[in-house]
């Protein structure tokens, strides 16, 4: 696979697909600019190379059609503050007045519109794949978090442009490899959120190479109702007491939890352990932050519930790693291949084999 820094990028326009979808207020205001700040080694990278910047991304779900408070405006002013330099956002993200803005660029940035207004995107359509590609020379994946899709802007377009892995993708795949390959043992996961059914497996790969496994109540309660085999079961620790409920995780539980986290040299943390969201049932999966970062050992955490709780409780810099992906870190992890990983691993685009093949 190649990587950011395998290219010549002087006067190249680099596409760079980005993850800026960041959560919002009711009015489409910015809660946390966590992902947006994960791109600017990249973005500062290419500037230092004197490439010709373009950003792409989607935001939330519209749903197939253009929502106001969808628009990536919000982001061009972050990333405006952030950068200290003038970002240009068009009113879409493909079309020939689109094509000939980015031929036009210079010293600025240019950050295209939702890649999900179009249907194309999460369909995986390869020409809307190869109208993208039109805009750039390179192609630079750095979203992670959703490089366990087979979208047109993961997939697509390394089927037309050289391309590679960004600074923060590349860090993704060093950090996890690491977990997957020669963890220092014991090694602990800790699983909480819901959605069951996406973690079931990941549950079931990582209690493989886990000592431990241990689980929140709302995962224990939808595995017991939905009848989900769980394999490896003498691994699985589950809570002892609970609030609420199954809300959140009682203190005998809390001082289980902290007393295995403590004899830990790996842990890997995806999803709180109770309903964050309500103050009451916040101490749970507090408590087990501060006992991760107590136990001052190789860390790795992810899943966006998880990233934004880590950040209010300012612990972002405690931690070996903080994942930018939830899904994707859990189907990496689960030992599934990753179609926006595969496709950087192919090589040259195929376009650019037959056009070599025929100078031949």
């Amino acid at each position: 696979m190649k990587t950011l820094k395998d290219f010549n990028l002087k006067n190249k326009r680099v596409l760079v697909r980005c993850d800026f979808n960041v959560p919002l207020n009711e009015n489409g205001d910015i809660l946390d600019d966590f992902r947006i700040q994960k791109t600017l080694p990249t973005i500062n990278y290419l500037a230092q190379k004197e490439a010709k910047i373009i950003l792409i991304s989607h935001l939330d779900d519209p749903e197939d059609k253009v929502v106001e408070n969808l628009r990536l405006t919000n982001i061009q002013k972050r990333l405006e503050e952030l950068l200290g330099k003038s970002v240009i956002k068009p009113d879409d993200c493909i079309g020939e007045d689109i094509k000939e803005k980015t031929l036009k660029i210079k010293d600025e940035i240019v950050l295209l519109e939702n890649l999900r207004f179009h249907k194309e995107e999460e369909e995986g359509d390869l020409n809307f794949a190869k109208e993208l590609s039109k805009l750039g020379d390179i192609y630079i994946n750095e979203a992670f978090s959703v490089c366990h899709r087979s979208h047109a802007s993961i997939v697509g377009i390394t089927k037309y442009l050289p391309s590679g892995a960004g600074l923060i993708l590349e860090s993704e795949i060093e950090y996890l490899k690491k977990i997957l390959s020669n963890p220092k043992k014991p090694m602990i996961a800790i699983i909480g959120g819901k959605k069951v059914e996406t973690k079931a497996k990941f549950i079931n790969r990582i209690s493989e190479i886990c000592d431990q496994v241990l689980i929140s109540g709302l995962i224990e309660k939808e595995i017991e109702e939905k009848k989900i085999e769980i394999q490896n079961p003498e691994k699985i620790i589950k809570p002892v007491d609970e609030v609420g409920g199954g809300l959140d995780i009682g203190p005998k539980t809390i001082k289980l939890f902290r007393e295995i986290i403590m004899e830990a040299e790996t842990i890997i943390w995806n999803g709180p352990l109770g309903k964050i969201e309500e103050k009451e049932f916040r101490k749970g999966t507090e408590e087990i932050a501060k006992a991760i970062i107590d136990s001052k050992v190789f860390s790795i955490a992810g899943g966006g519930e998880t990233v934004e709780f880590i950040k209010e409780l300012k612990l972002i810099d405690k931690f070996s790693h903080i994942s930018t992906g939830g899904g994707a870190m859990l189907a990496f992890l689960s030992g599934e291949k990753l179609p926006g990983l595969a496709a950087l691993e192919e090589g040259e685009p195929r376009s650019m084999k037959l056009e070599q093949e025929a100078l031949k």
